[in-house]
């Protein structure tokens, strides 16, 4: 919160003004709603200030402003940390928006991606080179957030986390200097911004590693509700047998009106089992027969399909401005008994918007040793994220309570971590989210940012 003893003057604020090229935001102009509003409906937050800069030296003098004055800090990558991180009341809030840009080095197989760019920027610009960023799976989240927490989608299988295809890190630090973090330079930081997520500065840009991938062979193959205990087990014992190159997730939906969906199925809860095969075409067919053959099946969406078209599926099915409650679980080859619990809230949500999905994990995600990289959860088989959804305030205490009661239903099975990037509380899941490596996080916080200057995150106390 802001110190009202050091409270920015007008005349502060207007050198603050002259010093950047972006913009400086004060309540009341035009665009510092728009900033500081944030994906969760449920956050409203008043930051004093809100920076949107043109370039690191902006980012730089807004870090050196906030000190001066004792403020607060947030940082806005896409906005879409549940908990609301990217906005703060009474203090400085750094909008990264224009920091977007996406440079392809198509030869050297590399991307400079900007920490304010969204997955579908990347996405767009390395598919017309058949390369691609593992990143995540919702076009609209922010790589920087998604990257400093870890980073899964449907490719981490066979290629890791996005961290893992991270090759470089440019971060302003708690002292306004700029800061070059990788293998060579800062190891140490480089490891902690690996999953340690924004605790060490604000991140304006990230170099990864490029994959190739044109096409991939996915879809949902989507089950009535009454078969979905069944489904479950099954798909549970035949995706732990998969190669590296198949991922194969679960969403619990309420069916809509799309067409896909039989008639007597709209309205109703409903379970997709999603593959994603992103290895030769000639074998997909053989991978995927066991997911699309079990059971009775009401519908079949399975083609090959540019994978830039495939990362847009579900890019309407969690929308900004909604109320969201999440909490997530992570898994390690669990008894049937765990999978019918997951199956028997997921089928009995609150509201008919509560989609729970379970991501499909493993592969190169567990070869990675753990020590590498501040990322806790490699030996993880799979994780089930329960995202909570409504529109009504009045509904909150219900929707949260029943959140709240999934994740104790499913906690003697689970692994006792959860993922940093899908927390909805301000406080109290950093052991979960951190787990072993804390106290590693904590010395290198103490390192960095010894007063604790960004603190809006799943915030690691510098250690003492």
């Amino acid at each position: 919160m802001l110190d009202t003893t050091t409270r920015p003057t007008d005349a502060s604020l207007d050198t603050l003004a002259r010093e950047v090229r972006g913009r400086v935001l004060r309540p009341g102009d035009d665009g510092f709603d728009a900033s500081r509003t944030v994906y969760n409906a449920m956050i409203d937050r008043w930051p004093a200030v809100i920076v949107r800069p043109s370039g690191p030296a902006d980012v730089m003098a807004a870090v050196r402003f906030a000190r001066t004055h004792e403020m607060t800090v947030s940082v806005k990558g896409g906005g879409h940390n549940i908990a609301g991180n990217a906005a703060c009341d009474g203090g400085l809030m750094i909008d990264l928006r224009q920091l977007s840009a996406v440079r392809v080095d198509p030869r050297n197989r590399r991307a400079l991606v900007g920490g304010g760019a969204r997955l579908g920027a990347v996405d767009h610009e390395t598919a017309p080179f058949g390369l691609v960023v593992p990143t995540g799976v919702d076009p609209d989240t922010g790589v920087g957030g998604l990257t400093l927490g870890g980073g899964f989608g449907w490719l981490c299988r066979k290629h890791g986390l996005s961290i893992d295809n991270l090759r470089s890190v440019d971060l302003v630090t708690a002292e306004g200097r700029p800061v070059h973090a990788s293998l060579q330079e800062n190891p140490e930081l480089f490891w902690g911004l690996r999953g340690g997520g924004g605790n060490f500065g604000v991140a304006t840009s990230f170099e990864f590693d490029l994959q190739e991938l044109e096409t991939v062979r996915a879809g949902l193959v989507v089950y009535r509700a009454r078969d979905a205990r069944r489904v479950v087990r099954h798909w549970w014992e035949a995706a732990a047998e998969a190669p590296d190159e198949l991922s194969v997730w679960l969403a619990f939906a309420t069916a809509g009106s799309d067409p896909i969906f039989p008639p007597d199925q709209r309205g109703k809860r409903v379970l997709a089992v999603v593959p994603v095969h992103s290895g030769p075409q000639e074998r997909a067919e053989a991978l995927l027969e066991p997911f699309r053959t079990f059971g009775d099946p009401v519908a079949d969406t399975v083609a090959s399909i540019p994978f830039v078209g495939w990362q847009r599926i579900f890019e309407d099915a969690y929308p900004p401005g909604k109320r969201y409650y999440w909490k997530s679980h992570n898994f390690i080859d669990p008894p049937p008994e765990a999978l019918d619990r997951l199956t028997e809230f997921a089928l009995s949500p609150p509201t008919p918007e509560t989609r729970i999905s379970v991501t499909h994990l493993g592969g190169a995600v567990k070869r990675v040793p753990d020590e590498a990289t501040a990322y806790p959860h490699r030996q993880a088989d799979f994780l089930v994220n329960m995202t909570t959804r409504w529109e009504d305030p009045d509904e909150d205490e219900r929707c949260i309570a029943w959140t709240r009661d999934y994740f104790d239903a499913l906690r003697p099975f689970a692994t006792g971590g959860t993922y940093v990037n899908l927390i909805s509380e301000d406080a109290g899941e950093e052991s979960m989210a951190y787990g072993e490596h804390y106290d590693r996080l904590a010395r290198l916080k103490a390192e960095w940012d010894p007063t604790n200057l960004f603190q809006m995150n799943q915030n690691v106390v510098p250690a003492s």
